[in-house]
Order: structure tokens, then C-alpha cells, then sequence
């Protein structure tokens, strides 16, 4: 009788616990909660700083800066901050070949062919039809990221990342699978030279940051190292949070290279709400605005971290689905020290921007999903802590796996054959060419140099046979394992992996005579 006693008043206190969780105002936690939320959560991820924008029914909501520019100086993010945004550059140069197509000085179902005549795929016949529309909804049959490798911080002029294009291996037909590619947002920045008479960049300035006074943004990764108040760009290398160089990513510049502030970004999510006007100038026009968001591909099937699900489409330079009843625009960026969002709930006349200055985080994508559930009066799930453990999780199986590499590598394991065997030049259709020589400590190791990355190198330990455990010397290309052929006697070629941060698929460099 007791224990029945005691369970009346517990299911009463439960019942009124879940009316209550009904009937509180989530959309207050934005003003009374989110700065409490965001420090606590950068310093669980270890991002130095960041810089959060909340636009609501044309008006800002919160514009601010958390955190500091750079590890270990107290030099606080503000609203004029600048950081890389990645690929939220890639909506500037789709917004702009929409553009140019509403002032029918193209179409964007135009052959590429016809603005670049030199454009080639490995795939002749899918080389001839791909259209602006393939270039800017990542349509081409290539992999996510396939590529990459070859181009990131490389030394390729854009025109050189065009041509390389032709040598990539699709690993889909033509238009049959979505694969994210940066390179072909570099062919369509050069389209709108061709058509304009103009640089992608000198487009992108006097079109969107002129008239949207985005006076603070940088369109190229070149003049971010001269900008007063930016912050620095972080990774997480060895388990340690490090500053590192900004990535010159100027060859990618269409796909990637713009550098902005929230104070900026608010200006350009404000205009796309308000069908591309800022008060009653028409800066963008509307079925400019709309050919973004009308969806051309679908990516898959995506798990919000509510539980529920939705389709994921790519319009052009946005990614489209729909989430608590509300369609979603939104795009994500990653470069070297950077990760960025973007997102947009049109019929709320919702934008959230956030910039954070390491790129090994989740918060990013955490922070505005809690944000979009507080807008609707969804029940609070910490998302942050969530993502985090998940996070955790995942290094700590990296961790794990790279010591299991590290203690072989320190059993000292003679090769397979002696080490100047694996010296010499090799080759890679894609790529071009790497050359393998003795480095380090009394010139004792191997090492190899890249052709397009002539400041980095990467060191090769020996882990048994003809594997070696490979370390870069620019953390972001990671480590990996790289195995040799051998036939006769003699090593014939090299399997090279990046990080996937990088490229996912393999190069096969073969071995020079």
C-alpha cells in the first residue's frame, strides 16, 4: 500500500512536469539563454571564438561575437570579424549566373562548351552536354570531393583546376548520383567572365558587397593575412588546438575564397528574405533568388538530430529540405581554421548565420539547429552535447587506431626492400607528379614532394613489408596508411590517401623508370 501511495504523487508530478514542458516559451531561450549556451559550448569544442547572427521578419535579432580571434591573446571576436566562409561563397556565384541569366545574357541551361570551349570530362559524349545548371547543382558523376586533392592549396591556376577536370575518373555516370564538386564552381566563375568581361571577384564586389554595403568582406584568401580585425584560422593537431597558416585557396576562388563577418552576412541573408530587396531598391532579382532554391538533385535522406527525417535536395549553391514544417535553405563551408553556416526558413523570415574559427568542430550545425527549435517552440535538446559525444566518440577511435600505427611504427620494421628502392619520380594522371627522396635526421628517412604543393612534404615510416606510415606536414592532409606495389623486385607504384577533410578517393602514383 505504501509503494502505491508513494506512485500517485509521482505520476501526478511527471504529468504536470511534461504540461509545463508544453506550455514554456522556447523562443525566449534566445534572449535569456543562448550566450550562457554558446561560451559553455566553446569551450566543451575547444573553438577559440565565433560569431553568431539571428535575422527575424527583416530585423536582427542578435548580431554578436563570443570567444577570442586567436588562442591565447584576448582579443575578442565582434560583429565585424572577419572569417573564411568556405563554400557560403558558392551561393554568391550561383545567385550571380542567375542573375545573369534573368538579364538573358545566358541561359543556365547553356552548354559549358559554349562559354569554355576547351571543356573536357574523361567521359567525351558527358563533356559536351554538362550545362551551367550540372556545374552548379554538383551533377557531373564525380565523387564528393574527387579531385580535390589535386587542387586544394595547390599552386593550379583556375584555368589549370578546369583543365584537370578532364582527367578525373568519374566514379558515377554522368548526371546519374550528386557529388559534391568544388572545381566546377571554378568553371562556373569563369563562365561569368567570359560573359561579363569581368573577374569573378570584381563581379562579386561591385554586384553583391557594393550594393549591400558589405564593406568588411574579402572576396579572395590572399587578402585575409592584411585584414586588422580577423580571426584566426585553428585545428586540432596530435590532440593539441593549434593555430595554423590561412589557406590560399585563390585557384578555388568561385567555390570557396570569400571571407566575411556576421555583420556582413546579415546584410546578404536579409536581401535573399526579402525577395532580393533592401528597402525598396531591388538589389537581386526575385527569380534570381527563386532559380537557388527550385531543387535540381537529391542528395539523400537526412537525420535531423530530433529524431526525425527529410529528404536533402541541392538547389543551386543551397542545400533545400524541410524540417518542423518549414523548408530550409542552407549551406555549410569548411576550409583550413573555418567552419561556417548559413540557413534560411523562408516562410518565417528566419536567418541564422554562425562563423567559428577552428575547423573541428560541430557546433556550427548543433547551434542552429537548437536555434531553429527555439523558434518554433520545440522542446529543448541540447544538441550541442549531443553532437559532442558523438564527436568524442569518433576521436577517440581515431586516436586508438592512429597509436596502433605509431607502436608498429616503433617496433622498427625492416621494409620489404631496402629504402632507396623506394625512392624516384612517380606519376599520376590527375595529380601529376611526386618524387620520393631521403630526408629527416642525418638523411636517414623517406619523404615525399608534390609537384602542385611545393611547401609540403610528407614523412614515410616504416611499418613492415611495403606499408609505410605516412605523416604530412600540413596537418589538414592528415595521416594515413600508403602501401606499394611490387613486382620483380622492384616497387612500380604507391597508393596515396589525404584526409578526408581533403578528398575521400585514392590516387595511384605509378613509379618513373
Amino acid at each position: 500500500m505504501r509503494k502505491s501511495v508513494i506512485l500517485v504523487p509521482l505520476c501526478l508530478i511527471l504529468f504536470i512536469t511534461s504540461a509545463l514542458a508544453q506550455t514554456i516559451n522556447r523562443t525566449k531561450f534566445i534572449a535569456d539563454s543562448l550566450d550562457a549556451y554558446i561560451n559553455r559550448a566553446l569551450t566543451n569544442w575547444r573553438v577559440p571564438g565565433a560569431a553568431i547572427c539571428i535575422v527575424k521578419d527583416n530585423k536582427v535579432v542578435l548580431m554578436k561575437g563570443y570567444g577570442v580571434k586567436e588562442l591565447g591573446l584576448n582579443n575578442k571576436v565582434d560583429e565585424n570579424t572577419l572569417f573564411m566562409i568556405g563554400s557560403n561563397t558558392k551561393a554568391f556565384t550561383a545567385t550571380a549566373l542567375a542573375i545573369l541569366e534573368d538579364q538573358k545574357q545566358l541561359s543556365l541551361d547553356d552548354k559549358v562548351t559554349k562559354y569554355i570551349p576547351t571543356f573536357k570530362l574523361d567521359n567525351q559524349l558527358a563533356g559536351q552536354d554538362v550545362r551551367l545548371r550540372d556545374l552548379l547543382c554538383h551533377r557531373l558523376g564525380f565523387g564528393t570531393f574527387q579531385g580535390d586533392f589535386t587542387y586544394w592549396t595547390s599552386d593550379l591556376s583556375r584555368d589549370e583546376v578546369i583543365e584537370k577536370m578532364s582527367h578525373v575518373k568519374a566514379l558515377y555516370p554522368f548526371r546519374t548520383r550528386w557529388g559534391y564538386t568544388n572545381a566546377a564552381f571554378v568553371a562556373a566563375g569563369q563562365v561569368i567572365t567570359k560573359v561579363t568581361d569581368r573577374s569573378w571577384e570584381s563581379y562579386i564586389k561591385d554586384y553583391f558587397f557594393a550594393p549591400l554595403g558589405m564593406g568588411y568582406s574579402k572576396v579572395l584568401s590572399k587578402d585575409m593575412p592584411t585584414v586588422y580585425n580577423k580571426a584566426a584560422a585553428h585545428t586540432i593537431a596530435d590532440g593539441r588546438l593549434v593555430p595554423i597558416t590561412y589557406p590560399m585557396i585563390d585557384n578555388l576562388a568561385p567555390a570557396a575564397s570569400i571571407s566575411s563577418s556576421v555583420n556582413d552576412m546579415s546584410k546578404w541573408v536579409l536581401c535573399l528574405l526579402n525577395d532580393g530587396k533592401v528597402g525598396p531598391r531591388q538589389v537581386i532579382p526575385f527569380s534570381a533568388i527563386k532559380a537557388t532554391r527550385t531543387a535540381q538533385d537529391i542528395i539523400g535522406e537526412d537525420h535531423h538530430p530530433d529524431g526525425s527525417t527529410s529528404d536533402l535536395l541541392y538547389g543551386l549553391g543551397f542545400e533545400l529540405e524541410t524540417y518542423a514544417g518549414h523548408r530550409i535553405v542552407m549551406h555549410t563551408g569548411g576550409v583550413n581554421g573555418f567552419v561556417s553556416s548559413v540557413t534560411m526558413v523562408p516562410d518565417e523570415r528566419l536567418g541564422i548565420i554562425i562563423l567559428t574559427n577552428t575547423d573541428q568542430n560541430e557546433l556550427y550545425d548543433a547551434l542552429k539547429w537548437e536555434i531553429i527549435d527555439a523558434v518554433n517552440n520545440k522542446p529543448y535538446q541540447n544538441y550541442s552535447d549531443k553532437y559532442l559525444a558523438r564527436y568524442k566518440a569518433n576521436v577517440a577511435n581515431e586516436q586508438q587506431q592512429d597509436k596502433k600505427l605509431r607502436d608498429t611504427v616503433a617496433l622498427k620494421l625492416a621494409p620489404g626492400l631496402p629504402l632507396s628502392a623506394y625512392t624516384g619520380r612517380y606519376t599520376n594522371d590527375l595529380y601529376g607528379n611526386m618524387t620520393i627522396d631521403m630526408g629527416g635526421e642525418n638523411n636517414t628517412e623517406l619523404q615525399m614532394h608534390f609537384e602542385h604543393h611545393p611547401k609540403m612534404f610528407a614523412l614515410m615510416q616504416p611499418l613492415g613489408q611495403n606499408r609505410f606510415y605516412v605523416t604530412f606536414s600540413d596537418p589538414e592532409f592528415g595521416k594515413a596508411v600508403f602501401p606499394f606495389s611490387v613486382k620483380n623486385g622492384q616497387v612500380t607504384a604507391v597508393r596515396v590517401k589525404v584526409a578526408d577533410f581533403i578528398e575521400y578517393t585514392t590516387y595511384d602514383f605509378k613509379k618513373l623508370p
